[in-house]
């Protein structure tokens, strides 16, 4: 039986995509189609697909001469599956001429002519509307949001607010965006289906309250408040109102993270034993609100990327622990090692600081070998398994663009646009689970 196989994304299937596979199949006797995850079609760049993963492998498995759908999680799968699965003919549109090559030394590879004038791209422009933002606060991390927004199809930032008016001017200006105000309550009757909250920690609560009883959706900078009880009242919220609101902790929403958890949750390195993690910046100015009390502090300002890690791989630990050091002058801690204790017997060490220094590394250990995620770990563009075998390394990598923020952006746009309220990338659950240690920590320091 000859094999054939051909990878592709299949978004909004249409005639384009069912013919190229009809030339596929008359190639051989069985076929075999690879549809690229959403994570990887974003580490590609392509961040406005319409269809999930599963909606597209479902429609191509519909196919009467589709044999087989497996998910391409990689770019390196391909040579993969070709040896493994005994492909003798590797199949793709002629757009691609030239750049499969290198497959040839492993099965025949053949470029077949595409229908011209189809394409998901032109589809997405007639059904996906125009999506319109707004951004409170007019800081680094809003200018940031700004630059990365443009990379996201469909998506306009149509106003921005602060309550300095030099703040707003400069801001609009520089940025080209329409519309500035000095009122939330003007932002919001503004011509805007969400808002993007980058303002201080200690205006997050009331700005997503707002918001979210305005009818928009929101995406909030973490820490969104520093007491779980407003979080749940923020997203009983949104459900009501049938809202999308996560927090924007883009390590969340990278590729490469996404394809590290897959590891892990597949039993790559074993059983887990240690989840091991940092984030320090140091932060010399003490009139930063880093150093102001209440919302400052390493905890606060940092530990929601630590947190996450831990939180994603072992869950909600059983028994939290803090060593914290605290400056005398301003009375936050300048470091603290969050040690979570787990029912399976695991632990977690999530070390941060803005008064003290050390490697912005990761290691995730198991029974079988270990994950090492080198700094940033937070910006995760590669990762290492290693084994106790020290010539037994496997290397993942992954494209990362800018510097992360578009992924979020990416999948805030997309589960409005699907109708969907909330991330499997990061769950209410996990928003939850992370803001309860930050809480007590809080209360327990203001005890």
């Amino acid at each position: 039986m000859k094999k054939v196989i051909t990878y592709g994304s299949y978004d909004l299937l249409h005639e384009g995509h069912v013919r190229l596979l009809k030339r596929a199949k008359a190639l051989g006797d069985y076929l075999v189609v690879g549809v690229t995850s959403e994570s990887y079609d974003r580490s590609r760049g392509k961040l406005d697909v319409v269809n999930t993963t599963t909606e597209r492998a479902e429609a191509v498995r519909a196919l009467e001469y589709v044999d087989e759908v497996i998910i391409e999680y990689d770019k390196e799968q391909k040579a993969k599956d070709i040896q493994e699965m005994g492909i003798d003919i590797f199949a793709i549109g002629d757009d691609w001429v030239g750049s499969f090559d290198y497959l040839s030394e492993h099965c025949e590879v053949i470029y077949l002519p595409r229908t011209p004038a189809i394409s998901s791209s032109k589809l997405r422009e007639d059904l996906v509307r125009e999506f319109k933002i707004g951004v409170i606060g007019t800081g680094r991390i809003a200018k940031r949001f700004c630059n990365e927004a443009k990379h996201v199809p469909h998506l306009v930032i149509q106003a921005a607010m602060s309550r300095d008016i030099v703040n707003v001017r400069n801001f609009i200006e520089a940025t080209g965006i329409p519309n500035g105000h000095l009122i939330l309550a003007d932002l919001l009757n503004d011509d805007i289906d969400a808002v993007y909250i980058a303002s201080p920690h200690e205006f997050h609560y009331e700005q997503a309250k707002a918001a979210l009883l305005s009818g928009k959706h929101v995406l909030c900078e973490k820490p969104v408040t520093l007491e779980s009880e407003k979080l749940v009242e923020l997203l009983n919220i949104a459900k009501e109102k049938e809202l999308v609101f996560i927090e924007a902790i883009k390590t969340a929403f990278v590729s490469a993270f996404h394809k590290l958890l897959y590891e892990v949750k597949n039993g790559k390195i074993g059983e887990i034993r240690e989840v091991r993690s940092s984030f320090t910046k140091l932060v010399e100015d003490k009139s930063n609100r880093e150093w102001k009390r209440p919302y400052g502090g390493a905890t606060n300002e940092l530990a929601s990327y630590p947190l996450l890690l831990a939180q994603k791989v072992l869950g909600k630990p059983s028994k939290i622990h803090y060593f914290d050091q605290i400056d005398e002058e301003t009375g936050v801690d300048l470091s603290n090692r969050i040690v979570g204790e787990y029912e399976s017997g695991a632990i977690s060490i999530s070390t941060v600081g803005i008064g003290a220094k050390t490697e912005g590394s990761a290691v995730i250990s198991g029974s079988k070998g270990y994950i090492y995620i080198p700094a940033p770990w937070w910006l995760t563009k590669k990762f290492f398994v290693r084994y106790e075998d020290p010539n037994h390394i496997e290397e993942f990598e992954y494209s990362f663009e800018g510097d992360g923020l578009r992924y979020e952006i990416s999948e805030f746009v997309t589960l409005v646009t699907r109708n969907m309220k909330a991330s499997e990338q990061l769950t209410h659950e996990d928003m939850l689970n992370i803001n309860f240690i930050i809480d007590d920590y809080n209360r327990k320091r203001r005890n």
